[in-house]
């Protein structure tokens, strides 16, 4: 197990698409096992592989308050969404420090491949649905900022800058 280097925004490679997983072996396990002892140390509640360097579509998230239920998403794909949307209120791992809310679907229906490589569906609402979202957007190169005005995406650069620098 290891702790992962989360990128930063406005890191570039946060914006190359994942490509899928063909095969979920030993290699990608560990991904998973990485990705996850990352996210709870963070801590957070769902991580991207690309948001730490691998651009492979994988997805752990875990929303209870226990911090005890891992859910794991290889592959997913969204294939049915809610006409209902809602705002939440939103923040990211590689945004540190900043929150702010984004309108998404409310519920959505998830098929993805589990870490045996197994094919489920999820039907979601609520925080999951939003952080499945949220996730999935990493896989296709985007980061939450960019559903926000152009200034808001302005000044969330310039403070994440501010930030690099003084690390």
């Amino acid at each position: 197990m290891a702790l992962l280097h989360i990128l930063n925004y406005p890191d570039k490679r946060l914006n190359k698409v994942a490509k899928s997983v063909a095969v979920v072996d030993d290699r990608i396990r560990k991904l998973v096992v990485d990705m996850a002892e990352t996210m709870y140390a963070a801590p957070g509640v769902g991580l991207a592989a690309t948001q730490v360097d691998v651009h492979k579509r994988v997805i752990t998230i875990d929303v209870s308050d226990a911090h005890d239920d891992l859910k794991v998403f290889i592959n997913p794909e969204i294939v049915w969404v809610s006409d209902e949307k809602k705002d939440w209120e939103e923040g990211c791992l590689s945004v540190p420090g900043i929150y702010d809310f984004v309108e998404r679907p409310d519920k959505v229906c998830v098929k993805a491949l589990n870490e045996k490589g197994e094919t489920f569906e999820i039907d979601c609402d609520g925080l999951l649905a939003v952080c499945i979202q949220h996730e999935m957007d990493h896989l296709n190169g985007h980061v939450f900022v960019e559903y926000l005005s152009p200034l808001k995406q302005t000044r969330i650069r310039g403070k994440m800058k501010k930030l690099e620098k003084a690390l």
